[in-house]
């Protein structure tokens, strides 16, 4: 089944984006507000049925008393403020409870909370792009160890597309932090910047499974523990590359942005590809040749007699009378196969 997972978008969610200290580039803010208002007006325009966001908590909620992996808002409304501003966002209350229900179902155990605040990790991004009613905000643990694993958040975001998927509703998947900053350390004005660009170079390329591969000591050396959101994201995304990319450091944080507008999930052009249906006859004439002395020496003797044998087209045909292995390929033939069968009658004619 086609996902239904039409868009999204990760984005960075610095306090400073509100409260504008004067150590703070105002050009680069200025810079990440453009290219968040850029993305929110190109989700919009596909008009999704659903917004939903993940994002930590910065331990002002899920921490010292209760702290699950993963939290569904539940309520009707989603509340809060930072730095004067109010937050408010109308919740699709059915909708969360029946994903919820759903993923007890796929084996995974979410929280559920309907009274859960928003502070600036949701309010920052859903500002920048724009966004009003409703969103369906969910809540990783991203701060306090043990984290759930990378892999995990992965899995759990693909959990959620299938859901979505299965209810018809034609979704835009948002994920709020990174990258890398140390905040309340002395390592605060030295992001991972190199680190940062390495994987920005594989998550432009579609690769966006590539975010499974770090575990919790790496992710605390980079100070990239906020990307388990990403992987959440990612995971509900699939392996598609983004239309949107943008990095601008900051001397603290790393801003990076990124932006999924196209519907299309990424289709991968293998070099060894499944059997086409129409390709079966030749395919078999082919592995005749690479496995079969006595076919071989029909062939060298009178290859449009071998062709013969076979049910082929006429470029088919052609094709294998002159063993003309770039034109096989072409078609979608195995390149496997002509090629051990050129190899052979080329030995056999030597």
């Amino acid at each position: 089944m086609q996902s239904t997972v039409i868009g999204g978008a990760m984005l960075p969610h610095a306090p400073q984006f509100f409260t504008l200290p004067d150590t703070e580039d105002k050009a680069v803010v200025a810079k990440v507000r453009e290219v968040a208002a850029d993305i929110g007006q190109r989700l919009r325009a596909l008009k999704p049925d659903l917004w939903i966001i993940f994002s930590n908590d910065h331990v002002e909620q899920f921490f010292h008393t209760t702290c699950p992996p993963f939290t569904i808002h539940v309520g009707g409304e989603a509340t809060g403020e930072f730095a004067g501003r109010k937050f408010h966002w109308q919740v699709p209350s059915e909708i969360a409870f029946e994903l919820v229900r759903q993923l007890y179902r796929q084996n995974f155990d979410p929280a559920f909370s309907s009274t859960a605040k928003i502070d600036y990790a949701i309010g920052i991004p859903l500002t920048h792009i724009g966004h009003t009613d409703p969103v369906l905000p969910i809540y990783v643990n991203a701060y306090l160890p043990p984290q759930p694993t990378m892999e995990r958040c992965y899995q759990f975001g693909q959990a959620v597309a299938r859901t979505v998927t299965q209810m018809g509703l034609r979704t835009v998947i948002l994920a709020s932090g990174g990258m890398s900053h140390f905040p309340g350390t002395d390592r605060y004005s030295n992001p991972e910047l190199n680190w940062d660009r390495s994987l920005l170079d594989k998550l432009a390329a579609g690769n966006l499974k590539s975010l499974i591969g770090f575990d919790e000591a790496e992710l605390d050396e980079t100070g990239n523990i906020e990307l388990r959101c990403w992987a959440c994201a990612a995971g509900a995304l699939g392996e598609r590359k983004p239309d949107v990319v943008s990095m601008d450091p900051s001397w603290h944080h790393d801003y990076a942005s990124l932006g999924w507008i196209d519907a299309k999930v990424g289709e991968h052009a293998a070099h060894y590809p499944s059997i086409k249906p129409e390709l079966v006859e030749l395919t078999a004439a082919l592995h005749a040749l690479a496995h079969d002395a006595e076919k071989r020496t029909q062939y060298v003797a009178d290859a449009p007699a071998f062709a013969d044998q076979f049910k082929l087209p006429p470029d088919q045909r052609e094709a294998l009378i002159k063993l003309d292995m770039p034109a096989i390929v072409k078609m979608g033939a195995h390149p496997l196969v002509p090629f051990l069968a050129q190899m052979q009658i080329q030995r056999l004619r030597k």
